[in-house]
C-alpha cells in the first residue's frame, strides 16, 4: 500500500480492507475478504483463511470448525458475532480455493499489506486465540516446528496468547490422540473467556 494506513481512520481502514482485491488474480472467485472488528473487542481469533461455506456467506468461523471453536471458548453464537466483544481477523481474508487435501494456505499478500494496521487498533485486546501453522508462525515469537509443540508449550503465551489447533473435524485425530488439550487447556480458556466479557471497563489487563 502506498500510503500510510496509519493516518486512515478506523472506519476508513476497515472500508478499505474489504474493498482489497490485491490478489484477486490468485483467487479462484471474486475477493470477498472476511474479517470482524472494532476498537472495543476484547478478544481476538486468528485463523487461517475463510472456507468455502464462509466465503459465501461472508460470515466468519460459519461452519463446524466454529461451532466446535465456540464450543471450546464456552459463548453462544451471539457473542461470539459480537464484534464489540471479539475480533476475527485470519491470516487471509479471502477463501483461497481448495487443493487436493483441503483449502489452500492463505494468500501470502494479505497480511503484510493489513495485518500491522489492523491490530494496532485493537488497544484492549486481553487473549488472542492463534489458530493454525499460518497464525502459530505470524504471531508466536518463539514458534516451534510443529503445531502440536506450539500448543503443547501454550503456558509459555499464558494468558495473552493461546497457540491453538485448527478445530477442523479434519483434526479429529489430532484431538484423539492429545486428549490433554480438551480436558486441561479448554476449562482455562473458558475461565478466561469469562472473565474477559465481564460487564465493565475494558479488563485487557487482568492477570
Amino acid at each position: 500500500m502506498s500510503d500510510n494506513l496509519s493516518q486512515l481512520s478506523f472506519d476508513n481502514l476497515v472500508r478499505r480492507v474489504r474493498a482489497c482485491t490485491i490478489c484477486q488474480e490468485a483467487l479462484p472467485h471474486k475477493p470477498r475478504p472476511v474479517i470482524q472488528i472494532s476498537e472495543s473487542a476484547r478478544i481476538l481469533v486468528v485463523g487461517q483463511a475463510p472456507g468455502r461455506r464462509v466465503h459465501e456467506t461472508g460470515l466468519p468461523f460459519n461452519d463446524p470448525s466454529g461451532d466446535r471453536l465456540r464450543q471450546w471458548m464456552g459463548i453462544t453464537r451471539d457473542t461470539f458475532y459480537d464484534e464489540q466483544k471479539l475480533a476475527i481477523l485470519p491470516m487471509g481474508f479471502c477463501y483461497p480455493g481448495t487443493g487436493k487435501s483441503g483449502d489452500l494456505p492463505p494468500r501470502p499478500e494479505c497480511a503484510p499489506a493489513w495485518r500491522e494496521a489492523l491490530l494496532d487498533r485493537l488497544p484492549d485486546i486481553g487473549l488472542t486465540l492463534v489458530i493454525g501453522q499460518y497464525a502459530h508462525a505470524w504471531h508466536l515469537a518463539n514458534s516451534r516446528k510443529s503445531v502440536t509443540a506450539n500448543v503443547q508449550h501454550w503456558r509459555e503465551y499464558w494468558p495473552g496468547v493461546l497457540p491453538m489447533p485448527h478445530p477442523s473435524p479434519r483434526n479429529n485425530l489430532w484431538l484423539r490422540r492429545n486428549p490433554w488439550f480438551e480436558s486441561e487447556v479448554v476449562p482455562e480458556l473458558q475461565r478466561r473467556v469469562a472473565r474477559l466479557l465481564e460487564p465493565g471497563p475494558a479488563t485487557s489487563q487482568l492477570p
